[in-house]
Order: structure tokens, then C-alpha cells, then sequence
């Protein structure tokens, strides 16, 4: 027998109650989705570090920081190319980039032309990838464009000093790192190529790159064929200051990284640099690896071309 308010108890759901369950359960899968988030992104902060520092605790959910920190650099492409539009669209999302003054320094040319794209790949035969991804761009520091601008308004604009020079530099590199971001939001992989300065001659012959302009590094971009994996960057405690600069505790804190990068992925005896000069190390590390690239100093071409195109540097 049915008791006194069976019938409300009973009674089919209205419109308002499954609005109200709706937005219960909304909130628990909300709830459920942050947490997530938050706890993938304190483990993509361990792999990214894995140095004991700050996991991001109590701070919102977010799936871009997360995608972000989980970032790796692609050399093996699909041969699928992007659609037309969608290059468009990551070439307009680079020029929204911040510029300094709102000089808008950055120049972005892309290279399409296969005789083009074989002769600079050719210059770096051990970087296979940058003639073979599906697209291929190039930054440019453009510091030519305001002073022609100064030069069509009348004013007596010489932008070939240091301050020219360092604001196209950084202009273009944020302009590729916006790229660089918004490719990896749509599934894209990429890979910066730094290494076309050091053949910056040929490489700007070959893009018929006037004074003032310079390249910055080119963009491999494309869909990835594997995986990669995740760089482990320096701790956290040699690469963040406050208040004041303190590097005095890079000594241990390099000598922890060199030990637990080692573990994770470490450089084969075959790949070490520069034995000849520097002997075969025993345990070779990733400060033993960069202290001997950066004793043989790259881009040694770069400073002339600057200099006989436009950049005086005052």
C-alpha cells in the first residue's frame, strides 16, 4: 500500500528536475575533468622536470598548459600534407604574435618551390628532415620593412643597429613559437631548424633575401609518423630566479640532471662529440655533450653576412 507523498516521491521527472540533475552531473564531471587535468599536468611536470620542484597545485585546470608541457619535437612526417586553409590559419595566428612598439618586425616566407627546398636540404645532409618534411617555413628578422616604411613617410629611420637587429630577432622568434604552438593544437608535430644560419649565405641566395633581412630559423611541420619523446629540461632551481639571479648551486644541480637524463634516454658511445680533440668519456652526460658543441662554435658566417647586408650594429 503506498504510503502518504509516494505520489511526489514517484511522480514521472518534470523539465526542471532533468535540468537540475543535468547540472549535477555537469558539475561532477567538471569536478572529475579538473582534477584530470590537474593531475596530468603535475605528471607532465615530472616528466618534464622530474626535479621535485612546484607541480602547479591549487592552481585551474588548464589543457593547453598541459598540451604545453607535453610538447616533443617531431623529425618523421606523414606524408599527408595540411590543408591549404589550415597553413593560412597558422600563418595568421604566428603574425598575431606580440611585436615589439608594434614595429612588426617578423616576416614568414615559405618555401614550396622542390628545386628550392632540395638545395637547402642538401646543405644539411644529416638533417634528412628538412628537406623531406611536407612544409617548410622560414622566419625572418625583417628589420628592412620599417626602415623602408621610415623612408616612405620621410624620416630618417637607419635600423641596421643592435636594437634593430635584436627587436626583428625576437619579433620573428615569437612569431614561430606562436606557430609552433597552434600546429601542436591541431595535431601537428614540428621541428626548429636553427642550423640554416650557419650557411646563411646560401640559404639567403637562395630565398633572394635583401639587406636587412635575415633568417632566424627554419619550421619543419607536418603530421607526425612516431611518437618522440619528452626532453627532460634542466631543474627548475638553475633556470628560475627570484628577486635576485643565484647560480650557485649549478654545480650538484648539473650533475643530477647529466645522471637522471642518462637514465631516461642516454647518448650512445658512438654519438659523442669531438674525441679527437677531447678524448672518450667514460660517462658522457648531457653538460659533457653541450660543453663540446659549444666549444666548436656554429654560425661563424652569420656576423659578416650581417654586416655586408645592411647591420652595422651601433
Amino acid at each position: 500500500m503506498s504510503g502518504v507523498g509516494d505520489e511526489r516521491l514517484n511522480r514521472p521527472k518534470t523539465g526542471n528536475d532533468r535540468r537540475s540533475a543535468t547540472a549535477g552531473e555537469s558539475r561532477v564531471r567538471w569536478d572529475r575533468l579538473g582534477f584530470e587535468l590537474m593531475s596530468a599536468c603535475a605528471d607532465a611536470i615530472e616528466r618534464r622536470f622530474g626535479d621535485g620542484g612546484p607541480s602547479g597545485d591549487g592552481a585551474a585546470e588548464n589543457e593547453f598548459i598541459h598540451r604545453v608541457l607535453s610538447r616533443k619535437t617531431v623529425r618523421r612526417y606523414s606524408d599527408v600534407v595540411p590543408a591549404e586553409g589550415l597553413l593560412d590559419l597558422l600563418v595568421a595566428a604566428a603574425l598575431s604574435s606580440s611585436a615589439k612598439s608594434d614595429f612588426q618586425q617578423a616576416s614568414i616566407l615559405r618555401v614550396t618551390d622542390p628545386v628550392q627546398r632540395a638545395a637547402i636540404g642538401k646543405l644539411f645532409p644529416s638533417m634528412p628532415w628538412i628537406g623531406l618534411s611536407p612544409v617548410f617555413f622560414v622566419f625572418l628578422g625583417d628589420a628592412r620593412r620599417l626602415q623602408r616604411v621610415g623612408q616612405l613617410r620621410g624620416k630618417p629611420v637607419r635600423n641596421g643597429t643592435l636594437e634593430g637587429f635584436f627587436n626583428a630577432s625576437i619579433d620573428a622568434a615569437l612569431a614561430m613559437q606562436t606557430m609552433i604552438l597552434s600546429a601542436e593544437s591541431v595535431g601537428l608535430g614540428v621541428c626548429p631548424i636553427s642550423v640554416i644560419r650557419n650557411e646563411v649565405d646560401k640559404v639567403a641566395a637562395l630565398l633572394g633575401l635583401p639587406d636587412l633581412v635575415f633568417p632566424v630559423a627554419g619550421l619543419c611541420l607536418g603530421y607526425p609518423q612516431s611518437e618522440g619523446y619528452v626532453s627532460l629540461r634542466l631543474p627548475r632551481r638553475v633556470t628560475t630566479h627570484c628577486d635576485r639571479y643565484d647560480d650557485s648551486a649549478l654545480p650538484e644541480a648539473i650533475d643530477d640532471y647529466d645522471r637522471r637524463r642518462d637514465a631516461l634516454h642516454a647518448i650512445p658511445r658512438e654519438q659523442q662529440r669531438s674525441n679527437a680533440e677531447f678524448g672518450d668519456a667514460a660517462f658522457y652526460g648531457w653538460s659533457e655533450d653541450k660543453a663540446r658543441q659549444a666549444a666548436k662554435a656554429e654560425g661563424a658566417a652569420f656576423p659578416p653576412y650581417l654586416r655586408s647586408h645592411g647591420f652595422n650594429f651601433d
